[in-house]
């Protein structure tokens, strides 16, 4: 009994602040989302009425959103695969034993990580002009037409993907560094000893050892990249002809620009079942692999 209320005094102030900034969130936004709660119930909660799943309704009934959903799917689908690929191939660079400078170097990709957003978009958006960018410039010395990265609807996701990888790619890479540096040296010893390729160390010990962290790794990823806000508000205000607006900007234009509260808790709800939906195939999926 004693053991058991020490355990509770450790485990109940982490799931008062789950409960507080998580579970009571999702509440509202679920309570909120069968209302047409709008600037005049904001006034006056008089106006308040519930509308039950009205706002559901509408919601799937406007293509906005289900162009909002596709740019959002196209980021996560894109995004989250190049962010853990380029953040593994870091960490095994750093991991390597012929690397050096690596304090250096860790400081140097974790940097965008911690540089302020709007900064760094302000950078990339100067990077991408079309007269004046250094990517076109690049590109004008191999002989190739300047691109309007930020204004060409083919061209403007696939832009803030690449700015939204090197900004976070570096977080993801600090997690599997200290992963590599758990790995037993014995396994990588034995490997050799039994012929083992360079290619096939990592196929058979690096990639098995890396498993769970590679799993935790995916589900902050991609539930981070369904989210995708900052980098179009900042860079393309959401355009053009809407190709880079997200679910989570739509929610934001509901919600704060036209001030349908509402139908903005409906998007945020809807989101957070999306999100919540991967996340359980994604551990179903590992679950059967063997690696959860």
């Amino acid at each position: 009994m004693r053991r058991n209320r020490a355990a509770w005094w450790f485990v109940v102030p982490a799931l008062a602040v789950i409960g507080v900034f998580f579970f009571l969130p999702v509440l509202a936004a679920l309570a909120l989302s069968i209302t047409d709660f709008d600037i005049y119930a904001l006034a006056d909660l008089r106006n308040l009425r519930l509308v039950g799943l009205r706002n559901y309704v509408e919601l799937l009934q406007r293509p906005l959103f289900w162009q909002a959903l596709g740019n959002t799917l196209y980021f996560v689908v894109v995004g989250v695969p190049l962010s853990i690929a380029i953040s593994l191939g870091s960490a095994l660079l750093l991991h390597s034993r012929a690397a050096r400078f690596k304090g250096f170097f860790r400081t140097a990709l974790f940097a965008p990580v911690v540089t302020t957003l709007v900064a760094a978009a302000v950078v990339w958006r100067y990077l991408f002009n079309t007269r004046y960018g250094w990517l076109n410039y690049a590109l004008g010395g191999l002989g190739i037409a300047p691109i309007d990265w930020l204004g060409d609807p083919h061209w403007a996701m696939p832009a803030i993907i690449v700015f939204a990888v090197w900004k976070n790619f570096g977080y993801n890479m600090i997690i599997l560094l200290a992963g590599l540096q758990a790995i037993p040296a014995e396994l990588y010893e034995a490997a050799r000893i039994d012929g083992a390729s360079l290619w096939r160390q990592f196929l058979y010990v690096t990639l098995p050892m890396l498993s769970p962290i590679l799993l935790m790794v995916s589900i902050l990823t991609v539930a981070g990249y369904f989210q995708l806000f900052a980098e179009p508000y900042v860079m393309t205000q959401g355009g053009p002809l809407q190709s880079t607006v997200s679910v989570l900007y739509l929610m934001y234009d509901e919600g704060f620009k036209w001030w349908n509260l509402g139908s903005a808790s409906s998007v945020a709800f809807v989101l957070f079942l999306l999100i919540f939906a991967v996340t359980v195939v994604q551990l179903r999926w590992m679950r059967r692999s063997g690696v959860a």
